[in-house]
């Protein structure tokens, strides 16, 4: 099993307030072996000079969507499966030059594309699937045209591939064990309206208490986890109330819901760029009014969801949740927290946080030995310099997943 060590390093462990001088590390095979402050013995490994970089942890995206490759998902009515996942690999191939090692898929991909990342068929980040997102009939799930009387064939329409109708708690329950026979790590549900659905205002309620129940309960049976988009105060209280862990989106989230995720434990996982860019860009590829009046609705929040979140208690985990073409800003995600968020707290939910997220804490978002080699070398200290993750990865001139170098410019 070869080792590869990095010398001549800054290292910011996410623990940390800032990067650190004088260490080095050692990888052996696809995992940290050692991180020490003084120089490593390692007589036959090959030798990293990272010059005075940064080595940081790999990041961690806890929203993302990598077979929803149009930003007007009506797109995808007429898209196969195997077109679908072709763009796919584009998408991802672009995450990882980003420097995201790892994301949460939070509906469409499913076991074969994490397979076949996995297997090395096809560079990627390490993928966290929920399968197809679960919701009732007229909900986010349902992207079916008012003039539609049937079901879609979900091997010719990509988009219906990503998304799951049930209504009522058997079904419901029906739906996520089917996913998680399917592989899924963690079951989707929509609780509230969305902005990239038709006809459901955001205020709606969508699961009744014993639906979400159903699927929390389907979930934590199988060793899993739920996880809800919900943008009100109301969705967000009825969803965590019956157990579920992660709340994505939340923007319009109030104190009192605020405080009652802390209290269960539970998680946000925040997507501020998908509104700003969905607004700036969106109708160039075709995204109508009816959702970006939606989208004015709920943009105005996000940065006070993380206002609130932090006086609240609650952990927030990184998230991006663009479509298709918006999927470049992926990393202005960094700058837009930024106005209320330090850079070290950024960094830390792009990292730690996430880690928790998916579970997988000490095995990612750190630098420590036992951890997957998921690593990062940055042109110069993002603690100070949010920028350095800009621009598609031309700032990290080495990215390592598994211990495997997908991308190094330091040789």
């Amino acid at each position: 099993m070869g080792q590869l060590l990095f010398r001549n390093l800054q290292l910011l462990d996410p623990h940390w307030d800032a990067p650190r001088g004088g260490y080095e590390v050692l990888v052996e095979g696809d995992t940290i072996r050692e991180v020490s402050p003084k120089p490593i013995k390692a007589r036959d490994a090959q030798v990293i000079d990272c010059g005075k970089r940064t080595l940081m942890p790999g990041l961690i995206d806890c929203h993302v969507h990598v077979f929803l490759s149009e930003v007007y998902i009506r797109r995808l009515e007429d898209m196969p499966l195997t077109l679908m996942t072709a763009h796919s690999a584009g998408i991802m191939r672009g995450m990882l030059n980003r420097g995201f090692t790892t994301v949460r898929d939070t509906g469409g991909a499913d076991w074969g594309i994490k397979i076949a990342v996995e297997s090395g068929l096809i560079p990627g980040p390490r993928l966290f699937i929920a399968g197809r997102a679960i919701g009732p009939t007229g909900g986010h799930s349902d992207s079916r045209r008012r003039t539609d009387t049937g079901a879609s064939c979900k091997c010719c329409n990509a988009m219906t591939y990503c998304m799951e109708i049930a209504d009522g708690a058997d079904a419901v329950r029906k739906a996520a064990r089917e996913q998680i026979r399917l592989g899924a790590d963690q079951i989707k549900i929509m609780v509230s309206g969305g902005v990239a659905s038709p006809y459901d205002p955001l205020d709606s309620r969508q699961y009744s208490l014993d639906e979400i129940a159903a699927a929390v309960e389907e979930a934590d049976a199988f060793g899993k986890y739920t996880q809800a988009h919900a943008y009100t105060p109301v969705a967000i209280q009825r969803a965590v109330m019956q157990g579920v862990r992660t709340i994505e989106h939340g923007n319009l989230i109030d104190m009192p819901s605020a405080k009652l995720m802390a209290k269960k434990g539970a998680y946000l996982v925040a997507n501020l760029v998908a509104y700003y860019a969905m607004k700036e860009r969106a109708n160039e590829f075709g995204m109508g009014a009816d959702m970006l009046a939606k989208n004015d609705m709920v943009i105005d929040g996000g940065l006070k969801s993380l206002e609130i979140c932090k006086r609240a208690g609650v952990k927030v985990g990184y998230g991006s949740d663009l479509l298709g073409q918006l999927m470049i800003d992926q990393s202005r995600e960094f700058l837009l927290r930024s106005e209320v968020l330090s850079p070290i707290e950024i960094i830390r939910q792009a990292t730690l946080v996430g880690a928790e997220v998916v579970r997988m804490e000490g095995k990612l978002g750190c630098v420590a030995p036992g951890a997957f080699a998921d690593l990062i070398v940055v042109d110069g200290n993002p603690v100070k310099d949010l920028g350095l993750f800009q621009d598609q990865g031309a700032h990290i001139p080495a990215i390592m997943q598994g211990g495997r170098f997908f991308k190094n410019a330091l040789v």
